[in-house]
């Protein structure tokens, strides 16, 4: 009754083999620009929708309660975005270029580091006492600030991330434009 050892033993193969190869696999630059691009747009897509939408809740928001409410969603929301967008270029593997490690680092470091801004400012909003409301609105522009300088400072810097192949790849693909 050993026969079953084996089979236990190719199922698990079977399983981590394929995890195993996406994780150290890279791809042609057209191939990885095209799924970060595809990538990319839905995360862009979704903090401008975000954003457009607390602006119109902001104008019409009578309360401190309600902006607080707003500003949650909104900073929760694109933390939430930001990890997808992550998540999703981290899967795309590594491109086939020179520094092919150090770019796609260099992509999930940035993208990262913006979660981590706006879970940041969600955590900042969510702890702020709605009243006085004077008080209220002048934590909550120093919030903001604070999400702008460290979001600022997660900016990727393409220009030590150069790849001419990569550079046209972004150029090329349709997912990119």
């Amino acid at each position: 009754m050993r026969p079953a050892r084996p089979l236990a033993v190719l199922l698990l193969l079977a399983l981590v083999l394929p995890v195993a190869a996406a994780c150290g696999s890279s791809h042609g630059p057209r191939v990885w620009a095209a799924s970060v691009c595809t990538t990319l747009s839905p995360w862009r897509t979704e903090i401008g929708s975000l954003t457009s939408r607390a602006q119109q809740q902001m104008d019409v928001a009578t309360t401190p309660g309600q902006a607080k409410e707003n500003l949650a969603r909104l900073f929760s929301g694109a933390h939430d975005a930001s990890e997808r967008a992550r998540a999703g270029v981290l899967k795309a593997g590594v491109p086939d270029v020179d520094d092919g490690q150090r770019i796609a680092d260099g992509f999930t470091t940035a993208l990262a580091a913006m979660r981590d801004a706006y879970g940041r400012a969600a955590s900042g909003i969510d702890g702020l006492a709605t009243a006085p409301a004077k008080t209220f609105y002048a934590q909550v522009a120093e919030v903001v600030d604070k999400l702008n300088a460290d979001y600022e400072a997660s900016s990727l810097d393409t220009s030590k991330l150069s790849s001419a192949e990569l550079k046209a790849a972004f150029d090329e693909v349709p997912e990119c434009r």
